[in-house]
């Protein structure tokens, strides 16, 4: 066999094995995801790696996580949402919120729409690049005593479609535009109250005029976030449980930008928020195209 051919047959080889994806960025209020339309079922297997190769922010296009708009046979699409690390399960509320602004830009939902997530029908409405989310309803706020580094720390726990620790900063003696968010957030999302899932981690401090300061630790990024849509509604509904704040809460993160959270306070025999909204910018920052070796599991640019 002449070299010649065995140039082609390589080349023929190479990009059968290719997969051309085309992908946008998008923030939402600094959360920071790749959405891809996957509604032909582009990617289907490896996703994972996937994930993980793409939102590698060395090698790859750099990002919290991974959504796949697909087709669903219950709500106008289905979301499928990877963490940076390729773990999937729970919700993510800003990635909500950015698939749905990303779904209307496409055309394919009016601003009115509903999308099914991890077993749950999601309602968003799209104004411009603001993007309201109707959440499903929380858990009870349950308060426990974590023991870390000799002392007795007070960790608020609420499951908001992803389940969240919430301290207040007060209680650990450092203000909370100085803590090290990511040296206490990972103990305490290893913890071993919390084997073997985890949990995600917040410090929030109460601010003036109905507003929070929250950060959080995401479990499956493995860092802190610049926001976390989630972790805001936690931060809101812990704060107005034990500091009685009244609907809605503005949340102030990390990258500076404000989240609202809306909702109704437990009723008479109930211990559960409901009708919970989350509030705030997502939008579009660049889009591009990829090429990703499924043999490999490498990205081709």
């Amino acid at each position: 066999m002449n070299k010649a051919v065995q140039v082609v047959e390589r080349l023929f080889l190479f990009q059968a094995c290719m997969i051309r994806v085309r992908f946008t960025k998008m923030t939402g209020a600094g959360n920071d995801f790749v959405v891809i339309d996957n509604r032909e079922r582009l990617l289907q297997h490896g996703v994972e790696t996937f994930a993980q190769r793409v939102c590698d922010r060395k090698f790859g296009v750099g990002s919290d996580g991974l959504l796949l708009l697909e087709a669903s046979s219950q709500a106008d699409f289905l979301m499928r949402y990877f963490n940076a690390d390729g773990s999937t399960g729970s919700m993510c509320g800003n990635g909500g919120r950015c698939i749905a602004n990303f779904a209307h830009s496409l055309g394919i939902v009016p601003q009115e729409m509903t999308f099914e997530a991890f077993g749950f029908i999601y309602r968003a409405n799209v104004q411009n690049d603001s993007v309201r989310l109707r959440m499903r309803n929380p858990t009870s706020v349950e308060s426990i005593t974590l023991q870390m580094d000799g002392k007795d720390l007070t960790a608020h726990l609420i499951d908001t479609g992803a389940p969240h620790a919430v301290l207040f900063s007060d209680e650990l003696g450092v203000p909370l535009d100085q803590l090290d968010m990511d040296s206490i957030g990972r103990k305490i999302r290893w913890h071993q109250k919390f084997h073997p899932e985890g949990t995600n981690v917040n410090v929030v401090q109460l601010l003036a005029n109905n507003r929070v300061y929250n950060r959080t630790f995401e479990r499956g990024v493995e860092c802190e976030t610049f926001a976390c849509g989630t972790g805001s509604v936690a931060a809101a509904l812990v704060v107005a449980t034990k500091m009685g704040l009244k609907p809605p809460v503005n949340v102030q993160t990390q990258s500076g930008k404000n989240l609202l959270v809306d909702f109704s306070p437990p009723q008479a025999g109930q211990s559960a928020f409901t009708d919970v909204v989350l509030e705030g910018d997502a939008h579009i920052t660049f889009a591009g195209q990829l090429h990703y070796d499924e043999a490999q599991k490498v990205l081709v640019w």
